[in-house]
Formats: structure tokens, sequence, C-alpha cells
């Protein structure tokens, strides 16, 4: 069965550009690509042309999703699945194709309404390779794609079904939060060897869909040099370091301009769907992860004599 094979890209909405360039290029580590002629900011981190692009509409949150597939045929394939089971897919336009640097382009909108893009043919740019404006050893993505997202959604049976029989992901595993009012429950999908390219728990439908996404560097003094530069910057770490339960990465979690959070992250273990098993858990973190008022007191220094 055709697949999506990675998290290829992700449209933002935001308030503050300014802000975000900043925040994406001096904390982030992601090289600024250029302006589109609407004025919309590509980011970089990799060979792609770019990963993220920022509007300026003021909704803060995802606009929409772009899910890569190989070829033309398993994109065919992908859209006649779509609309066997009931939903509106619309060929993208070459206007469309070429403002997000592809060669042919799906859109439709998800069971929450998502507005979702799968495509094919990415701009890579191997004759300018990624350059990061810090001293960052890289980040990890090539068939793993960009990183993560996690989601807000209105039903998460409604979620599981669609994203894995109709877009072809697979269940990494569960985490039945029971320490979160309600003991709200996470699923995680993934489409290539990362743990998980996509996760999402039933919200409310006032909140924002984005909750956070994931950026995977190299090394692990990468994820302590960006933790201190926070500080440093005046950037709020809303979650500090830890380790997770399900995919093991060591991260921190800081808040972007636009209020959602950005895990920044190093060491996650892969899946081999030959040997993988479904897992569930009911913590979120191995170790740590505490937001900053959670930190214990220091104590006083005990006098010596």
């Amino acid at each position: 069965m055709s697949s999506v094979t990675q998290l290829g890209y992700l449209g933002i909405g935001v308030s503050d550009l300014v802000a975000w360039e900043r925040f994406a290029t001096q904390t982030l580590g992601l090289q600024n690509n250029g302006h589109d002629a609407d004025g919309t900011l590509f980011l970089k981190m990799d060979e792609y042309h770019h990963r993220f692009a920022l509007h300026t509409n003021g909704s803060d949150d995802v606009m929409y999703v772009g899910w890569e597939v190989a070829n033309e045929q398993a994109l065919q394939a992908l859209s006649a699945r779509l609309q066997a089971a009931g939903v509106k897919v619309t060929p993208g336009s070459a206007e469309l194709a070429g403002a997000r640097r592809v060669v042919e382009l799906i859109t439709f909108n998800d069971p929450n309404g998502i507005a979702t893009e799968i495509f094919y043919g990415p701009l890579v740019n191997f004759d300018a390779p990624f350059a990061s404006p810090r001293a960052i050893s890289g980040f990890e993505t090539g068939t793993q794609g960009l990183g993560h997202i996690v989601l807000g959604v209105d039903d998460l049976d409604d979620s599981l079904h669609f994203y894995r029989d109709v877009l072809g992901m697979r269940i990494s595993d569960f985490i039945q939060l029971s320490g979160v009012a309600g003991g709200r429950r996470m699923a995680f999908f993934h489409c290539n060897p990362r743990h998980h390219s996509l996760a999402f728990m039933a919200m409310p439908k006032t909140s924002k869909r984005l909750r956070h996404f994931m950026l995977q560097v190299r090394a692990l003094d990468d994820v302590g040099v960006t933790y201190f530069l926070c500080q440093d910057q005046g950037v709020p770490v809303v979650r500090g370091m830890g380790r997770h339960t399900n995919d093991h990465m060591v991260s921190f979690y800081m808040q972007s301009p636009s209020g959602f959070e950005v895990e920044y992250g190093w060491g996650a273990r892969v899946v081999d769907d030959s040997t993988w098993q479904v897992q569930q858990h009911t913590r979120g973190s191995i170790w740590g992860h505490r937001p900053p008022s959670a930190q214990p007191a220091p104590q006083p220094a005990v006098a010596r004599v």
C-alpha cells in the first residue's frame, strides 16, 4: 500500500515575522533561505530548498502540513485512496507547486480541518549546502524528514483511522497521560525509521492545532549549548532537559514567538518495522522535562566547621 514517506515541510502562520526570523536563525540554527514575492520566509535545515515556510497571517498556528511521497505513481495512488474514503482532493496548481518548490502536489483537509498537502519532487540544492548561522553539527533529516509535529485533534479515533488506514502511516505507540486533566491519550505514528513524525491528542476545539514541532540535532552538545543560549537570549524554556519514555529523545522545550513550543533534541531511537511492536506508556518522560515552576528550590548551604 502506498504511503507518505516523510514529513516534508511545514507552513506556519505568524504574527511577528521579524521575531521569528531572529528566533529561527539565532536560537534554532536554521538558515534563512530568502523571501517569496508575497513575503513568505523560507527556512532551510538541509539540502531541501526549505523545510519551513513562515506566512504573516497572524494565526500563530499551523497553516498546512506537507507530506512527501516517492513519485507520481504514489501520489496518484494516495489521491485515489483519499477520494475513495470520501475526502475532497484538489490537484495543486502549477502556481502552488512553484510556491512550494515541488514538482506536483495535491491538497485536502484532514478530519480536523487541517490543510494538508502531499507532494513529490522537492527542490533539492546540493550545490548550495545547508549553512547554519550557528556553530552546530546539523540536523537529522534525510529520509527521516524535518522532524515531528504534535497536533491537537477533534477526535483521536477519527484521526487514528485517517492517518493509519488512508495515509498509510504506522502506529509506534500510545501514551496515556494519567496526570493530565481528563487522562488524555496520545497516539504516535511513523512513516520511516524516525520513531514518530506525527503525534496527536484530542483537545478542545477552541485550542490551536500545533502543540509543538521537534528538531533533532546530531550532537548532544548542541542541545546543551542551545539550552543555555535560550537563557542568554531570554527565550522562555517551558520544559527543562529530560529523556522521553517512547523515543528516548534527550531534549528540552522552548517557547516560540507564536506561543507554541519547539522541542530541541538528540539521540532518538529508530523504528525497524520488521521487528517493532506497538507499545504503551503512562508517562511522557523517563526523567526530567519539568517546567521551571516545578524545579525544586535550592537547599541552603551547610556551614562547614
